[in-house]
């Protein structure tokens, strides 16, 4: 009965209803049985030719966890016919989702059914007339491996059958004994870096440095590290930017610093390259590229391109080139980096793009280990406070989020006398979530700098600005009321804290209102019980008959949270 409407309802004319019988059937499948489901079941599905795409990719997905309704393991090959008709339509996203299902499917298939049941599958997906199935069976052979056939789907007529090879090479390499992989695989490698399309080369470049430590490093230096330092000058951009991505991880497959030596002239043409896409890549890899050379070879062949980029035409170059090249002080050590980075550090933090500002602060901490926070100081405060005030709130709330990380390596005496004011006035920003992160900001800095700091500093002026004539800023001294009192403790918020919450409960404005019944609430756990019952109770009391709907409604959620701890103590 139950096949029978799910056969009725996936020819229903309404889409959703049929993507509906999709998705339920686990359910369906459960009530049938094992041995239903596999009689009837499942040869329904493979039969169904449904044209609709969403459909189609649910059942793809749908189907790779389906091995628990078939009986299990031993009947898990009853689930590869329909996954086989999924693999040939046109669509991509559903030949992805149902190539991805056969390898979950076949990755717990016992080796016997492999054989009698995966490995034709693939074969005749790669034997295949149209292009799709071809495509498909790239993605299946490093399962299907050892008995799979020797199908050269690399040299395939059709680009987008040799890409995806190239896509799954890695793969299929990744299961091959070391014999195969030097001559075969290597074969097929070499093959696809002669592709006359760029789309295939760009995939083979891809997966170099993955194959190379699959390698011995003298057989990385023999057949990968001359591809890359060939396809380092490529004509082609995209591919010359796969290379800049990929150049540090084939650094550490081809073995020690001598033979790393190879790639240093390669990787210096990258970050000279004629194209901003691909000095960006290069410069992003610049300290990962440092720390496996030698700080002296770093000196001489790396610092001078670092020169170059800190103003280069580029602000995305000079961008990536900041939130990395803090990271090079610890590898040059304190003389180098004082000599000569410093001064690249200091233009950068002058420069006019933001996120580069941005990125060297982020950064600050590896930099302070070297030199010390004093060298620095002079010219970081004006790019602090430049960014804090810039007109662009997106660019003044990562700047927030790195007071702490700046009060840790500044220091309290320092902090205070220069950063303090401005953590105060974000609290009072036209934007919300300025306010909000200035609020957080305030609870991280007294976690850092102590309780006492905290209220001879911070609770002072925020008290103060809990009298503010508007509304909006009135609201974030409650919010940060809130997130003060866990750090401030039940003495601190008792006597100072509370105090403020209970004058607000009386504001004119209903949104102030029901955030002091929000607030109460958060603070029932903090403050002593007799508080709870001779302030906070009798507060939220009044509010919950107040003329504001809402107002009563979180009044009595704190109400209700007070009688429930009452409860459960007592109990």
């Amino acid at each position: 009965m139950m096949v029978a409407v799910l056969i009725d309802e996936l020819k229903n004319d309404d889409i959703q209803l049929r993507l509906n019988s999709i998705r339920r059937l686990s359910t369906i499948a459960r009530a049938l049985g094992e041995e239903r489901t596999r009689k009837e079941l499942i040869p329904f599905l493979s039969e169904n030719n449904d044209d609709d795409n969403e459909v189609l990719l649910a059942m793809a997905e749908e189907l790779g966890v389906f091995i628990p309704y078939v009986g299990g393991v031993e009947h898990a090959h009853v689930l590869l016919a329909p996954l086989e008709t999924l693999c040939i339509v046109e669509e991509t996203c559903v030949r992805d989702k149902a190539v991805e299902s056969l390898c979950r499917i076949g990755s717990q298939m016992k080796e016997n059914d492999l054989v009698d049941w995966f490995v034709p599958l693939v074969k005749r997906l790669a034997a295949g007339e149209w292009f799709t199935a071809r495509v498909s069976a790239c993605g299946l052979f490093h399962i299907a491996y050892p008995s799979a056939p020797e199908i050269q789907l690399c040299q395939d007529d059709m680009p987008t059958v040799r890409r995806s090879a190239a896509s799954n090479l890695g793969k299929f390499a990744a299961t091959v004994e070391n014999a195969h992989l030097k001559a075969e695989i290597m074969q097929i490698f070499n093959n696809l870096t002669q592709d006359d399309q760029d789309s295939v080369l760009l995939l083979a470049v891809e997966g170099c440095a993955a194959r190379g430590k699959l390698l011995e490093p003298q057989d990385c230096v023999a057949h990968i590290l001359p591809v890359i330092v060939n396809f380092s000058q490529d004509k082609s951009w995209r591919v010359r930017y796969m290379v800049a991505n990929q150049l540090y991880e084939l650094c550490e497959a081809v073995g020690p610093q001598p033979t790393r030596m190879d790639l240093v002239p390669a990787y210096v043409r990258l970050l000279r390259d004629n194209e901003a896409e691909v000095r960006i890549a290069a410069a992003g890899k610049i300290t990962k590229f440092s720390q496996i050379l030698s700080p002296e070879l770093a000196t001489q062949h790396i610092l001078p391109c670092v020169k170059e980029l800190s103003s280069d035409s580029s602000q995305h170059v000079r961008s990536a080139l900041a939130s990395v090249i803090m990271g090079m002080a610890p590898v040059l050590g304190k003389d180098a980096t004082i000599k000569q980075l410093l001064p690249i550090y200091l233009s950068l933090l002058k420069d006019e793009f933001p996120d580069v500002r941005l990125n060297i602060i982020s950064k600050l901490d590896q930099v302070n280990q070297v030199v010390g926070i004093d060298l620095l100081s002079q010219s970081l405060l004006p790019a602090i406070v430049e960014l804090a005030e810039d007109r662009h709130w997106r660019v003044r709330l990562p700047i927030i989020e790195y007071i702490p990380l700046l009060a840790s390596q500044l220091g309290v005496g320092f902090f205070y006398d220069k950063l303090d004011t401005l953590c105060m006035q974000w609290l009072q920003d036209k934007v919300y979530s300025i306010r909000d992160a200035a609020a957080n900001n305030l609870t991280r800095l007294a976690e850092e700098f102590g309780r006492d700091w905290a209220m001879e500093h911070i609770i002072p002026q925020v008290l103060e600005m809990a009298n503010s004539p508007h509304y909006l800023y009135r609201m974030t001294i409650l919010r940060s009321i809130s997130i003060l009192a866990p750090v401030m403790g039940s003495e601190i918020t008792c006597s100072k804290l509370l105090p403020v919450v209970e004058n607000a409960s009386k504001d004119r404005v209903a949104n102030i209102k029901f955030n002091v019944a929000k607030v109460l609430q958060s603070l029932v756990p903090i403050v002593y019980k007799s508080v709870v019952e001779k302030t906070i109770h009798p507060c939220l009391f009044e509010l919950s008959e107040d003329s504001d709907v809402d107002v009563r409604y979180f009044a009595n959620q704190g109400l209700q949270s007070i009688n429930h701890a009452t409860i459960s103590c007592s109990a």
